[in-house]
């Protein structure tokens, strides 16, 4: 499914996906901004739906992101980390991106997120299940700048990978009564 293509809507409520803009900021400054399609918000999490948003092919070695690429963003307003399911244009399943990141904002409709350097990649399969940029995380500083922050990054990062690894991330995607 297309973001372009008309959007399902929350199924929970009937109500029709709203357009939202999610901004991801770092170290204070605006990384990306990109429109989307939020198709859920329970108060907790906000589920949103975008096109690969970056010019061009992004080849991380593991995994490449292209246009035509299809994210549903889970982002949490109580939770130190987001999950992007990741699908090829016409539907495969990639696998999951997460962002370790401070708990999202939702205001004027804008998601807020601020990236904490942190990321994991699982694949289609989970038989990858991958720590990235552990060396950028400890550059940025924020050990130094906020010491509560890195711990709760760093706790993020290593229930994230439990999860994952238990074979449990998508369980934490299903909606609730789902």
């Amino acid at each position: 499914m297309s973001p372009s293509a008309a959007s399902p809507g929350d199924p929970t409520t009937g109500a029709a996906a709203e357009h939202v803009t999610v901004v991801l900021t770092k170290a204070g400054r605006t990384k990306i901004r990109y429109p989307a399609r939020r198709l859920a918000d329970d108060g907790s999490r906000v589920t949103v739906l975008a096109p690969w948003a970056a010019p061009g092919v992004r080849d991380f070695g593991f995994v490449a992101f292209a246009p035509g690429d299809v994210f549903t963003e889970h982002y949490w307003r109580d939770r130190w980390y987001a999950v992007k399911e990741v699908r090829t244009g016409d539907g495969r399943l990639k696998g999951w991106y997460c962002d370790i990141t401070r708990p999202c904002v939702v205001v004027a409709g804008e998601v807020r997120v601020e990236d904490l350097d942190l990321d994991l990649w699982v694949s289609a399969d989970a038989s990858e299940v991958l720590r990235l940029d552990e060396d950028e995380f400890a550059r940025s500083g924020l050990a130094g700048r906020d010491p509560v922050a890195a711990a709760r990054a760093a706790g993020a990062l290593d229930t994230l990978e439990r999860i994952a690894r238990a074979g449990r991330l998508p369980g934490l995607l299903e909606r609730p009564g789902a």
